[in-house]
């Protein structure tokens, strides 16, 4: 589950942005919800994107006439890309036709209200599409979510790495991959028991997420005892550091496994691959090279980082 659900599961309060060239709109929108959920402003169209992209609300209010992008465009802008096409947008128009709202709809709008704007209706309507986005939330998080684990599945991974490919082809920024497997793990399983090799997979998960720092990593479950750290905008020199830092800090959790040839502790070995994103369907290669490096690390020794 992502923090805004986090919120408001816990009853705290919802991020709303609200976006209008007029103060005064904002002004009234803001006193109306300000006791309920935490409101933000954006006066203009790019403004109002950058700030989705980077701290993305619970809930857009969207004024339809604006000079520059008007509300329509930036929907439909906000609609178009993975990373902020989740968001529900509210219109707030003046206008009362047939052809406006169908325009709403249209471009992406999971409602609209009308100007001048009735408290009680703003308030009713924002809390009822926050409600619905949790309930969305919940049912995504558990969708892309490893049972075991709780970080992310391969289905999610594979979703972040197409977004990252996509965003460093725009950018020419590189992307970088982690490939991660426990050292002799069937052995573990067979020495331990599979209800200490679950415990094992947990720690392992959460260790290796723990030395991810920035919100736009993701360390998820590969496959059986294999996990992922995502780099996107990562050299090579830089996510090679993360696995080192990895490798080092699953040592320290010095889980016993008197069955490894590595260590007396629970080792992993790791793979990372890097490229700079020229076609848009050769994401995947990214893990062949990842998992070329692995295959590497385990057949020099194990518990060591390889990398390409």
């Amino acid at each position: 589950m992502n923090d805004s659900a986090l919120n408001l599961a816990a009853g705290r309060r919802g991020k709303i942005l609200v976006v209008d060239d007029q103060p005064t709109n904002i002004m009234a929108a803001h006193q109306i919800l300000q006791s309920e959920h935490e409101v933000f402003m954006a006066t203009g169209g790019e403004q109002a994107i950058a700030f989705c992209q980077a701290t993305p609300p619970d809930l857009l209010l969207l004024d339809v006439e604006m000079p520059g992008m008007n509300g329509m465009q930036i929907c439909q802008c906000l609609k178009q890309d993975p990373a902020t096409r989740d968001i529900p947008v509210i219109f707030v128009t003046g206008h009362h036709g047939q052809a406006e709202e169908i325009a709403c709809w249209e471009a992406g709008a999971v409602d609209f209200v009308t100007k001048p704007v009735t408290p009680v209706t703003l308030r009713n309507r924002v809390n009822a599409h926050l409600t619905m986005k949790l309930q969305a939330d919940q049912l995504r998080a558990m969708a892309f979510s490893d049972g075991l684990t709780g970080i992310a599945n391969r289905r999610r991974l594979d979703e972040r790495l197409d977004q990252a490919w996509r965003h460093g082809l725009r950018n020419g920024n590189p992307v970088s991959l982690i490939l991660a497997d426990i050292d002799y793990f069937k052995k573990y399983n067979d020495r331990y028991g599979h209800i200490a090799g679950d415990e094992c997979l947990r720690q392992v998960a959460l260790t290796l997420r723990a030395q991810l720092n920035r919100s736009y990593d993701l360390a998820a479950r590969f496959g059986g005892e294999e996990f992922a750290a995502l780099l996107p905008e990562t050299t090579l020199a830089g996510s090679v550091s993360v696995a080192l830092k990895i490798e080092a800090a699953i040592r320290k959790l010095r889980i016993e496994h008197a069955a490894s040839d590595v260590s007396p502790w629970v080792t992993v070995s790791l793979g990372v691959s890097c490229l700079i994103p020229e076609n848009e369907g050769d994401s995947q290669r990214l893990i062949e090279l990842a998992d070329s490096q692995l295959y590497l690390a385990k057949g020099s020794g194990r518990g060591r980082v390889c990398a390409i």
